[in-house]
């Protein structure tokens, strides 16, 4: 829209005083995907993100003083390259803030975050039908020829 002002979202490492604005978009995150709602996910994530030892490390997104994303990372080894790359597990900007750089500017912190840490890539996935995503995606990064398989533990 013509003269609207669009706030600043700045970029930060999640901190404890984050945990109602976090949990509210982590929810909507799930609920976008049609998780079932679950508050001990929620809660074992955050002390993921909260526990210095853990290898899950969280970002968000901040304009005008409120939580508008999300961004949920951690290192991982590519033993085929001999290099250690960094993978983007969740990504999620409130609906009010869609369209506003939010994801755009999450993936570009944790680029460079991965460029000082040394990482080979940073490397994500998205569902197939989630065309708005990959948009963005397809404008910071490289559709790989990957395939994706799930499999059971035990079965």
């Amino acid at each position: 829209m013509a003269g609207t002002v669009r706030p600043t979202v700045g970029i930060r490492p999640v901190r404890e005083g984050d945990r109602e604005q976090w949990a509210t978009l982590f929810r909507a995150y799930r609920d976008f995907y049609r998780l079932e709602p679950d508050e001990a996910v929620v809660d074992r994530v955050w002390s993921w993100l909260t526990d210095a030892g853990h290898e899950v490390r969280g970002l968000v997104a901040e304009a005008d003083g409120e939580l508008v994303g999300i961004a949920h990372h951690r290192r991982f080894a590519r033993p085929s390259t001999g290099t250690v790359g960094v993978w983007l597990d969740d990504l999620f900007a409130a609906e009010s803030a869609r369209g506003a750089g939010v994801g755009h500017a999450l993936v570009a912190h944790l680029g460079g975050v991965a460029a000082l840490e040394g990482a080979s890539v940073v490397r994500w996935i998205t569902a197939d039908d989630n065309a708005t995503a990959q948009r963005l995606y397809d404008r910071v990064a490289t559709r790989t020829r990957w395939v994706t398989y799930d499999a059971t533990p035990g079965a």
